[in-house]
């Protein structure tokens, strides 16, 4: 599998490029799978595709903090990212690897897969819910995923040194909770993983074996793209 650490300059490019990757491997005629692996420089709120976003963000304060609230291709809740965050996308064959058209088993294969790798170094990380990693009884990582023909993207987040108070901050609750959350806030239910950045990185690339680094990537895509990403008119209840 190809290897892409690329963190660009906008909160808009990073998510583009996850989908560019997407529709490159799609259009190529050889198998094209890729791990991407990026950290935001500042604070970005992400929104699922269907995210009604007056309802889920509290849109003044970002607007007020100077927090970008943007788009991104698959669906979920909304999340918060920043620094201390680590953001994996997986561009994955569903030729190569059929069984991960169902949802549910791409949720089980990828996230059994990152959970067995930082189960070494953090004993008790395991799924929970539909599409989370926690740690014990606390989230550490956020998970979604869009199917197309020929690949799947499923991408996600790894905290290990973000500020938790700033989700509590941007979101409100969320309308759909799973059951282990049991009502908690933000603050409550998050939780950082006790790696650095680093460590969290060699374990994610060598749970997919991504070991040939890639030297290009679609630019022109991901600038297209990345113009469709910022929510600009954004209304709260």
């Amino acid at each position: 599998m190809w290897l892409l650490e690329l963190t660009l300059d906008t909160p808009a490019e990073n998510l583009a490029l996850d989908e560019a990757l997407l529709d490159e491997a799609e259009a190529a005629p050889e198998v094209l799978e890729t791990l991407r692996l990026w950290e935001p420089a500042s604070p970005m709120v992400v929104v699922g595709r269907s995210s009604r976003v007056g309802e889920e963000v509290h849109c003044q304060t970002c607007s007020r903090l100077g927090i970008p609230i943007l788009r991104r291709a698959s669906g979920g809740a909304s999340v918060v990212i920043g620094p201390g965050c680590l953001v994996y996308a997986l561009v994955l064959s569903l030729e190569r690897r059929p069984a991960l058209r169902m949802v549910e088993q791409a949720h089980r294969v990828v996230l059994g897969r990152l959970a067995e790798a930082l189960g070494r170094l953090v004993p008790g990380i395991c799924r929970r819910g539909t599409s989370d990693l926690a740690l014990g009884e606390a989230k550490s990582s956020g998970n979604s995923v869009r199917l197309k023909r020929r690949y799947l993207l499923y991408h996600g987040t790894l905290l290990y040194n973000f500020p938790l108070e700033l989700v509590e901050t941007c979101l409100a609750m969320p309308a759909r909770q799973p059951a282990y959350r049991q009502g908690r806030s933000h603050r409550e239910f998050l939780t950082n993983l006790p790696l650095s950045g680093e460590v969290v990185r060699r374990a994610v690339a060598a749970a997919w074996c991504a070991e040939r680094v890639r030297a290009h990537w679609p630019q022109a895509e991901t600038a297209r793209l990345a113009l469709s990403k910022r929510c600009t008119t954004v209304e709260e209840p």
